[in-house]
């Protein structure tokens, strides 16, 4: 339901991240008009969310000054052209005092993100490919794991594992974990039979249970080590598909001392691709042939994720590597429906970017809305959106700092994961406190929260 509390927002572009956006957005309160050349998405995301629909180029003048551009608080541009979000920015900075943020995806750019918001005056440059090549690289780093999210600059991570069959922590409760193996890491979320719980300390876990748990990055390994869990980072990595989600995975793995093949069928990109990773295999083959993943040697590599483009394409080739390997495999997904379906499918850890850039941009519309005394940080989406982490960084806020967490009267499934204080991360308990200047993450399934006070009652 919308509100008159919310930020007027212009969504220029109705593709897949578009109308995530559009979803999420309106959901939360905010004024959203929308621009697009195509008149039945336009008119199709207006009908289905009650937003404001205007057909046409969104850099042109006459689009933005009918979306209301001038008055806006913060214009998203997430066309398919880099250039023509650049474009839709750069023209909107000087129609209005609108914040802009702009998709850009062409590897040229992304290395020059920073020069341009600084020169054009932009309030996010976000690459999907780029984020979900880092979100990959991370979870090759501890393979056992489904997703691992990253916090506090990297010092602290939510990991998502399935407990096995045989696992030690079967019928155990939770506050035993302390007690038994460590005090250093807190299960923040659990799926069971469909079912997502904010666990307490009596909360028993059992084999099978999907558990999201914060930890610093050493802690979770020790844990992991701790319960029968392998650790080790991968050492090689097949990468099936040559485009620029290859391009920017294998610059990622590479800088972390992993081998790299490529199998790309494109004969031109192969020697392109030679020039751009000296240090990666190039095999110029059909990466979809049974018999040429063979030759390559699919059943010897550690790690598999195919990345040809096609999501089909991609889902085959992970339950064909799952089938003839033990490697560790990840599943780029584009397209956002079906995700019922996909979960069946058993594949084990999938990255959507188109998540991931909603994430990033619905944290900075948050924060732009929020208070003075706290802005959010980082924002992920977990469990099929049904729970949220989000980190705060906190200041000017007397009704939570410096009072013990006992004695706040927190919201209820809602946990307080770690708190990061002068660059140190740490699992609170009931004892410790809020200081001016921490981060602190929230795990909950409460959506939209958009303050660090909100996680009050």
């Amino acid at each position: 339901m919308k509100t008159s509390t919310g930020l007027k927002v212009v969504i220029i572009g109705c593709g897949k991240v578009g109308a995530t956006l559009t979803e999420q957005l309106s959901d939360e309160g905010h004024d959203i008009t929308i621009i697009d050349t195509d008149s039945s998405k336009v008119q199709e995301l207006a009908n289905l969310y009650d937003v404001m629909g205007v057909i046409g180029n969104g850099a042109s003048l006459e689009a933005q000054n009918d979306a209301g551009v001038k008055d806006a608080d913060v214009l998203i541009a997430v066309t398919g052209s880099d250039e023509l979000n650049l474009l839709c920015c750069i023209i909107a900075k000087q129609f209005g005092r609108c914040a802009a943020i702009a998709r850009v995806r062409t590897p040229d750019y992304s290395k020059e993100s920073n020069y341009l918001r600084e020169k054009l005056g932009l309030a996010l440059v976000i690459n999907p490919d780029l984020e979900a090549a880092k979100q990959t690289a991370r979870i090759l780093y501890l393979p056992t794991a489904l997703e691992v999210n990253s916090f506090a600059h990297g010092q602290a991570e939510l990991i998502k594992i399935k407990l096995p069959d045989d696992t030690m922590l079967d019928g155990m409760p939770i506050r035993k974990l302390g007690m038994d193996i460590t005090n250093d890491i807190l299960i923040c979320a659990v799926e069971r039979d469909n079912t997502i719980t904010i666990p307490s300390g009596n909360f028993e876990l059992k084999k099978g249970d999907i558990i999201s748990f914060a930890a610093t990055r050493k802690a979770a390994k020790q844990f992991l080590t701790k319960i029968g869990f392998k650790t080790k980072a991968v050492k090689n990595t097949l990468i099936i598909g040559g485009g620029r989600s290859a391009y920017y995975l294998a610059g990622e793995l590479i800088r972390r001392g992993i081998d790299v093949t490529i199998v790309e069928s494109d004969r031109a990109r192969c020697e392109r691709l030679s020039t751009l990773l000296p240090k990666a295999v190039i095999l110029n083959g059909d990466g979809i042939s049974q018999d040429f993943l063979k030759e390559a040697g699919i059943e010897d590599f550690d790690s598999v994720v195919p990345l040809t483009g096609i999501d089909e394409e991609n889902i085959m080739l992970t339950l064909y590597a799952k089938q003839v390997s033990s490697a560790k495999v990840i599943t780029k997904i584009n397209r956002i429906g079906f995700t019922n379906v996909i979960n069946n499918l058993n594949l084990g850890s999938v990255i959507y970017p188109k998540y991931i850039t909603s994430e990033a941009i619905i944290a900075y519309v948050r924060a732009k809305k929020a208070s003075k005394g706290s802005n959010i940080e980082t924002l992920y989406h977990l469990f099929d959106n049904r729970v949220e982490a989000i980190e705060f960084s906190v200041s000017g806020m007397p009704q939570i700092i410096g009072k013990p967490l006992k004695e706040l009267s927190l919201k209820d499934n809602l946990l307080i994961s770690f708190i990061s204080h002068d660059g140190e991360v740490k699992i609170p308990t009931g004892q410790d406190m809020i200081q001016e200047g921490d981060n602190v993450m929230i795990v909950t399934t409460h959506k939209g929260l958009m303050d660090i006070k909100d996680i009050l009652k």
